[in-house]
């Protein structure tokens, strides 16, 4: 039998022989099959689930299926062999010296489970179609000989900078996308847009869906059958009648939701010439380049605790601030605590649960029927139907 193996190691190593692997805390909690995916990827779901059936992989010498759930510190079993050729591991991408001293350059703060990284204007958080340099093709850079590639667990716009999170394993990127989805994670955004909002501060709540004819790279508000949307807007400082400087609380995550929320109120965010058109852009001296900047992130870190980073403002949305005598010190981009309040499809979902716990906490449909028919006295209208009276 082999030695045990480091369970991040995804190399097919000696598989002649039943291997043993000791579940990391990453690992924590993690389906079986889900380990074979991030550790062995080489090895199949169906060889594991023949497996399984066989008893030939097992934990701590027990039994175990592709569904189970594993614990810090059990011992996996694998038996020899299994490899599929087509399934090895993707080789990691030779990074130039020049791509990897982008990388570190972007690097706020780093610890056991997350890298963050402010995210200059211009840069694409994922590779498309002709976008070729992108945050994702730069995390090789934190890889380590033996360690998983870094993985995004959140995405920013091409044009907005600031606070981007990267999860180190596996199982970080999976606590920290729950805590996305959860909406426990909270984000604070810096903008300056077009005007003077009436209110100074406020909630936008709007649907937000897919403007038609744009392939899906625009959206609009859609009040029938938009998604839920909603922001927190909150102004800090004017620049007399001609542009504010506002912060920004997304309470939930549409595309492009914050520059169109704030289009749609009639105050474009400056530089953002999708959504504010010619209105978008200021005159004089003012950068053309969109001025939304993610500043800071609170979110809750695997080791306990909270992760509280926040990220400077890049060079051309920094020299529009003090260009228009703006005060940094007036904002310490706060987020508001709590959940979001429910909007209102989340209210009419709850509503339909409610009607549905009612009707079934009632007397059956037969039942009903039987005692119609006493009241009514004969087969009259209704009767026997169970219909109410």
């Amino acid at each position: 039998m082999s030695k045990p193996q480091n369970p991040t190691d995804t190399g097919p190593t000696d598989t002649s022989e039943v291997r043993q692997f000791t579940v990391a805390p990453d690992d924590d909690g993690v389906r079986l099959d889900r380990w074979f995916k991030r550790h062995l990827p080489q090895i199949g779901f169906g060889t594991v689930s023949r497996w399984a059936r066989t008893g030939q992989v097992r934990v701590d010498g027990k039994r175990a299926k592709p569904e189970d759930r594993l614990s810090a510190g059990q011992v996996l079993r694998v038996p020899p062999g299994g490899d599929a050729p087509h399934r090895t591991a993707k080789p990691r991408k030779e990074l130039t010296p020049d791509q990897v001293a982008e990388a570190e350059a972007m690097v706020i703060k780093q610890t056991r489970a997350a890298i963050v990284l402010n995210k200059p204007p211009g840069l694409a958080t994922q590779g498309g179609t002709k976008t070729h340099n992108h945050v994702d093709g730069l995390l090789d850079a934190f890889a380590g000989d033996g360690e998983p590639r870094p993985r995004l667990v959140h995405r920013l716009d091409k044009d907005t900078s600031g606070v981007l999170l990267v999860a180190r394993t596996p199982g970080s990127a999976a606590f920290f996308s729950k805590r996305f989805s959860g909406r426990s994670a909270k984000k604070v955004y810096w903008a300056l847009v077009v005007g003077r909002p009436e209110l100074s501060e406020g909630m936008i709540d709007a649907p937000l869906a897919k403007q038609p004819g744009t392939g899906g790279e625009k959206m609009h508000v859609d009040e029938e059958n938009g998604q839920p949307a909603k922001t927190r807007y909150r102004v800090v400082e004017r620049a007399g009648n001609t542009a504010a400087w506002v912060e920004l609380e997304p309470l939930t995550g549409r595309t492009h939701q914050l520059r169109a929320h704030m289009a749609a109120i009639g105050h474009p965010i400056v530089g953002d010439g999708k959504y504010g058109g010619q209105n978008a852009f200021l005159t004089g001296s003012v950068s053309r380049k969109m001025h939304l900047h993610a500043r800071r992130l609170i979110i809750d870190h695997p080791d306990g605790g909270k992760l509280d980073v926040t990220a400077d403002l890049p060079e051309h949305f920094a020299a529009t601030m003090e260009q228009m005598g703006f005060d940094l010190s007036l904002s310490d981009a706060a987020p508001t605590q709590g959940p979001p309040p429910p909007g209102k499809s989340e209210k009419k979902q709850a509503a339909r649960q409610h009607a549905k716990q009612v009707r079934k906490s009632r007397p059956s449909r037969r039942g009903r029927g039987a005692a119609n028919k006493v009241t009514k006295g004969g087969p009259g209208k209704g009767a026997g139907r169970g219909k109410r009276p």
